[in-house]
């Protein structure tokens, strides 16, 4: 009889050396636990259709499908035979399996009738789906040759038949029968979730889930199965959160409380309009946290133009007029020279401490970044070392090594998921004691989102725009199919510079020379031409249909001294179009830009293309926005373009946003690079399941702080949560 297998076998000793090394090369699989947590990620059923016809081109997909019809032809280029096989899955869809070179025996193997699985990428030919050459295997009857019928898939046939993550060295039938192998002498772990919690909840134990996920007696196991592994899932997540928000609010900040008589009140007193209601009741919030003796840890989230810097700089002179000072840290050093021109025009003398004209009690506001001149930088570090200013503002420069504060006490992230756990922990260690957080974006999270990836932060939100904002109209122009419409866009761009206001031109790419962070690689799988670049649309643009206007460039390649100037030149109205990357997707404000004309709009995601349109607008005059892209009607990649066109709703295309994003994106499971256990919650169609969770996750935090008397428990969250997912959940 076989040792039995635990989670910690390595799986060499239990399937053999050679498929133990492919399993860890390809799937990244090494012991028993791994491979009992590689899930299916679907289930066939004999008799149901997995609809062919819904395949795309470029797939790698396994289908359950029966043989119709064999035909066998000679190849024209070389010697030998072309083995064609159709196969069918009773809705209709059909595909072609080639295999080349004489291989009689797949023919006799391959008859019509025979049920299969096969594998393969789909590749099309003379306007037919096809496999060439795939893996298969056969279901029902023994077969011969390569396409032996395993006694374990034969015990699938006719049941749920489950289809794995798999490679192309790595077969889902394969997989399946080491799955089998395994589960055949794998003894669980001891159940580490609480018995009142399995009871109240009604779920199953872990033994029986893991069996029932892989060989299902039935749908209902089959999702009482699941269900319980998501609700681990779930549960690791939000213990992991709540724990983390519990031990936060026993750590000791000084209190910053309102001073009567301040800069704040100051301050309020010369706001040049008046605040919105949102911006009063966040503002309120914010106040609070700031006067308790326990950090404050605050998520601000808000649409494009919603008015979040104000808010932010009343938290600001808030610390400043308790004695402390205040640091904003931007993404970019346009952002942040833009925060410091912003934020030096709103205070007027409020902001300009030691200088002729300056209001009594002023502070000074400092821009720190890593372009700053040798002579500037040691006097803005000497006004921050010294107190002298209450505000500073800057990009990764205020992370450096000899940048000191006074008594930094509250520090502002500015898109916050532009930044690592280490950058903010950076800028926090500069502090005597853990400093109050403000943590801002204007990228709607949808409500599971903020519950799962938020749920360790408060969250305030902005939705109402601030008074003579106005409406910006969106539409998708077809380049491919309707190129004159391409043509009426450059016109409409013209009319609005002819009126006297400005325009973006947004591409995906910079151009030649080496890639950064903020374009794409030059070629997609499905060999799609090179996505636009600004270095080579600015000429094109400036000799044709923009011919006669004054263009500038922005892009992230440029020296922090030319992108500063270019954004002042457009921001005075010395430059009518600027053609940029995304450089410009948060934060420019720019009130007489009213037309952006985005190219190759199917290359950037939802939120992006909501971010980019929010940077017109943003004066009396309505915005326009045209997305431009050569996506055939009907593709997903146009789809998501009309929605995008169809709503202002940044919230509504946040949740459109998650449908089309992978999970594990969001969920943090590819964002360390190492593999994560996190794979069947959805956090779209899981949404009750979480929020239960979160509030059990709440109970059991309150009376077991440290989980000293769950200590399987807290193993397993160890295993679910690992400490690069940890920090995951805590950048956000």
């Amino acid at each position: 009889m076989s040792e039995p297998a635990t989670v910690d076998t390595p799986l060499k000793k239990l399937v053999g050396d050679k498929t133990a090394k492919a399993l860890a090369t390809h799937l990244d699989l090494h012991t028993a636990g791994d491979l009992v947590y590689h899930f299916p990620r679907r289930y066939d059923e004999r008799g149901e259709h997995t609809d062919i016809r819904s395949l795309d081109v470029g797939e790698q997909v396994t289908v359950l499908a029966q043989v119709q019809r064999t035909a066998v032809r000679p190849m024209r280029q070389r010697r030998g035979n072309l083995l064609e096989v159709t196969v069918g899955d009773g809705s209709g869809g059909m595909l072609t399996l080639t295999f080349f070179g004489n291989q009689a025996w797949r023919e006799r193997e391959l008859r019509p009738g025979r049920w299969g699985l096969f594998a393969g990428k789909v590749t099309e030919f003379r306007g037919k789906r096809q496999l060439n050459g795939p893996e298969y295997v056969l279901l029902g009857e023994g077969g011969e040759g390569e396409a032996a019928v395993s006694d374990e898939i034969e015990e699938f046939a006719g049941a749920l038949i489950p289809v794995y993550p798999a490679a192309a060295a790595l077969p889902t039938w394969v997989i399946a029968r080491c799955v089998r192998v395994v589960l055949d002498t794998f003894t669980p772990p001891d159940d580490p979730l609480p018995a009142d919690v399995r009871a109240s909840r009604k779920l199953v134990g872990l033994g029986s889930a893991l069996k029932e996920i892989h060989r299902p007696s039935s749908k209902e196991a089959l999702h009482r199965a699941r269900r319980r592994l998501k609700w681990d899932e779930a549960f690791a997540v939000q213990l992991t959160l709540v724990q983390r928000k519990h031990r936060a609010a026993d750590w000791p900040a000084r209190p910053r409380p309102v001073r009567p008589g301040g800069l704040l009140e100051a301050f309020d007193a010369r706001l040049p309009y008046e605040l919105t209601q949102g911006q009063r009741d966040v503002g309120v919030e914010i106040a609070e946290d700031l006067a308790a003796p326990h950090p404050m840890h605050r998520l601000l989230q808000g649409e494009v133009g919603s008015g979040k810097t104000v808010v932010a700089l009343r938290a600001m002179l808030q610390v400043v007029d308790a004695g402390g000072q205040a640091a904003l840290l931007a993404p970019t050093e346009v952002l942040a020279a833009q925060h410091h021109r912003g934020m030096l025009d709103l205070l007027g003398p409020l902001g300009r401490a030691g200088e002729l004209g300056s209001a009594e009690h002023a502070t000074r506001v400092e821009l720190v970044t890593g372009s700053l001149g040798a002579a500037a930088r040691r006097r803005a570090l000497g006004e921050v070392a010294s107190g002298a200013a209450g505000i500073v503002l800057g990009t990764h420069a205020l992370l450096y090594e000899g940048v000191d504060f006074a008594d930094l006490g509250l520090v502002v992230v500015d898109e916050q998921h532009r930044f690592g756990v280490e950058q903010r922990d950076a800028l926090r260690a500069k502090a005597d004691q853990p400093p109050h957080v403000l943590v801002m974006t204007a990228t709607p999270i949808p409500r599971t989102v903020a519950m799962t990836v938020y749920g360790d932060l408060e969250v305030s939100t902005l939705s109402q725009l601030p008074r003579g904002r106005s409406p910006i109209a969106s539409h998708v122009v077809p380049a491919a199919e309707k190129p004159a419409y391409l043509d009426r866009a450059w016109r409409r761009l013209r009319e609005e510079v002819n009126a006297g206001h400005q325009a973006y031109v947004v591409c995906p790419r910079i151009g030649d020379g080496p890639t950064s962070d903020e374009e794409p690689p030059p070629e997609d799988d499905n060999g799609r031409r090179p996505p636009l670049a600004v270095t080579e649309v600015a000429p094109l643009l400036a000799e044709g249909p923009l011919h006669g206007l004054r263009i500038g460039v922005l892009h992230g390649r440029l020296p922090a001294d030319e992108k500063d100037a270019v954004m002042r030149s457009f921001a005075a109205g010395d430059l009518d179009v600027l053609v940029a990357t995304t450089v410009i997707e948060v934060g420019v404000d720019v009130p007489n830009a009213t037309v952006m004309i985005v190219l190759d709009a199917d290359r950037f995601g939802v939120s992006q293309l909501h971010q980019l349109r929010g940077r017109v607008g943003r004066g009396a005059a309505a915005g326009l926005c045209l997305l431009v892209s050569e996506a055939a009607e009907g593709s997903s990649a146009r789809e998501r373009l009309d929605a995008v066109a169809s709503t202002s709703d940044g919230f509504k295309l946040a949740e459109l946003d998650l449908e089309q994003r992978r999970e594990g994106d969001v969920l943090g499971a590819t964002q360390s690079g190492h593999r994560s256990h996190l794979r069947l919650l959805s956090l779209r169609r899981d949404t009750e399941l979480i929020r239960d969770a979160r509030a059990e996750a709440i109970t059991l935090i309150e009376d077991d702080p440290e989980l000293t008397r769950n200590p399987a428990l807290a193993a397993s969250v160890a295993a679910l949560v690992d400490e690069d997912r940890a920090e995951y959940l805590e950048k956000g």
